[in-house]
């Protein structure tokens, strides 16, 4: 059946705001395929908190499905962030799915000649049966999962937001933006906005310029002790530190930060020292390498695919080099040390939880003191 002649479209996924985005392109579409005016569209709320209000949003979707256009025509209605089909609670309810069985018995009535419809949903269970009636009987669009890497769909977002602002990606800043982004879609969206603003219509976003104007939100506000303590610097993490503590906040974030970027340390140092990678240029690690490296000791992680600081090679690989050339990059053995030592710290502020950033500051001098590398 082609795609045109089916009832609904449904974009889903585990991110609201790519399946939202698709979603509103859409509904913008058939809008305007349809010459609807205001009163033959509408936008229904999907989002959900208990088996009640399940059951409002599906009845409003109802209403909106079959009221008839006050001046003729075909009727557009989005359902939008329903988040009702996830494996929670409230998605689990048998009060829940009673609806859900009632959604699918509503679409399948649907004349698509007089109604256009647009479902956004995420997350959503593919185990359940019905996203598989989705995808046989709808329009399905997967955004973010199977087909899709979360990179791949991220990648996506900001590519489209580019063209939207007029501007391009030059090299590899596309991919240092993400690795400095993270998994935040709203957030990415801002900073390419904020980046093509610099760049100038019919410019191209350089490297340079995400690397200067995006902070490194993927490590979160204690990125400066982290930064400042691989670089060696004892006096610049002192005052890293000082500024994390002035604003009243805890130490275990900042021994997260610090134990993530050395467990992925401790993997790079033992694959220079043993040949697999070479020091990184400024464009991070050879590429042939980096893959020839994957290839041979992915395998060994169990095949997990979730970014992880135990899993180098789900690491961005430029933003691997990065943190490798950032400084010296101490031995094995003191990388090993400074594991032991964040234990200990950890340790010290569950035994003495008033005194934080005295034990972080200490632990910074063992650390880092002339002699301790």
């Amino acid at each position: 059946m082609p795609a045109a002649t089916k009832p609904f479209a449904i974009f889903c996924g585990p991110d609201d705001f790519i399946a939202n985005r698709l979603g509103k392109e859409r509904f913008e579409a058939a809008a305007k395929g349809a010459g609807a005016d205001d009163f033959s569209r509408e936008v229904i709320s999907g989002f959900a908190n208990n088996v009640d209000e399940v059951e409002t949003a599906v009845n409003r979707f109802r209403d909106a499905v079959q009221t008839v256009p006050m001046f003729g025509g075909r009727r557009v209605v989005w359902f939008k962030d329903i988040n009702f089909l996830a494996d929670t609670v409230t998605g689990r309810a048998e009060g829940t799915l009673k609806q859900v069985e009632a959604l699918q018995e509503l679409l399948e009535k649907v004349n698509p000649d007089e109604v256009a419809i647009v479902l956004t949903a995420a997350p959503v269970d593919r185990r359940r049966s019905f996203p598989k009636w989705c995808e046989a009987n709808g329009d399905f669009t997967l955004a973010g999962g199977d087909g899709e890497s979360a990179s791949e769909a991220l990648a996506g977002v900001a590519l489209a937001e580019a063209r939207e602002n007029g501007v391009s990606f030059d090299g590899g800043a596309l991919e240092v933006l993400l690795s400095k982004i993270g998994p935040n879609t709203r957030l990415l969206t801002e900073e390419v906005r904020k980046l093509a603003t610099f760049a100038g219509e019919g410019g191209a976003i350089t490297e340079a310029q995400v690397d200067e104007l995006t902070p490194n939100f993927a490590e979160g506000d204690f990125f400066a002790s982290a930064e400042r303590f691989f670089a060696g610097d004892l006096a610049g993490t002192l005052a890293a530190l000082a500024q994390h503590f002035f604003n009243g906040n805890d130490a275990r974030p900042v021994l997260s930060a610090l134990q993530n970027r050395n467990r992925i340390l401790i993997q790079v140092r033992v694959l220079l020292d043993t040949g697999d990678l070479r020091a990184p240029g400024p464009y991070g690690f050879d590429k042939a390498a980096w893959a020839r490296a994957q290839g041979a000791y992915a395998k060994h992680f169990g095949g997990d695919t979730e970014k992880s600081a135990y899993h180098l090679f789900t690491q961005n690989q430029w933003y691997v080099g990065k943190l490798a050339s950032a400084g010296k990059l101490p031995g094995l053995r003191r990388l090993i040390d400074n594991q032991q030592e964040f234990i200990r710290a950890f340790e010290e502020i569950v035994r003495r939880p008033s005194e934080q950033e005295a034990v972080l500051r200490d632990m910074a001098v063992r650390c880092l003191a002339p002699g301790a590398v």
